[in-house]
């Protein structure tokens, strides 16, 4: 079980899922996603998963090109992004 507290709450860990922004570098990219915790909540933000999944891809343990994948729950969809700027053909996110 997974507790989420919802209110800025300091000294949690969680202030970055306030920021309106989050800045990553994937496969030679800059990737710039919006957050937006308090209209949307948890979907849309993105999860340390997200960025820990994204860096195994980057290192090449899954061959992508020529590969099709379906993005479900995807959130605010970074797995998907990396996934095709390395080579993955179709991402389909379903929310």
């Amino acid at each position: 079980m997974a507790l989420v507290p919802y209110e800025d709450t300091p000294g949690v860990g969680l202030q970055k899922f306030h920021k309106p922004l989050a800045t990553f570098s994937f496969a030679n990219h800059t990737i710039q996603i919006r957050q937006d915790w308090r209209q949307l909540g948890v979907a849309a933000v993105v999860w340390d998963a997200a960025v820990v999944l994204s860096t195994y891809l980057e290192m090449g343990a899954v061959e992508l090109r020529g590969c099709s994948a379906v993005e479900l729950g995807a959130g605010t969809g970074l797995v998907g992004i990396v996934a095709a700027l390395l080579g993955e053909e179709h991402t389909f996110p379903l929310h």
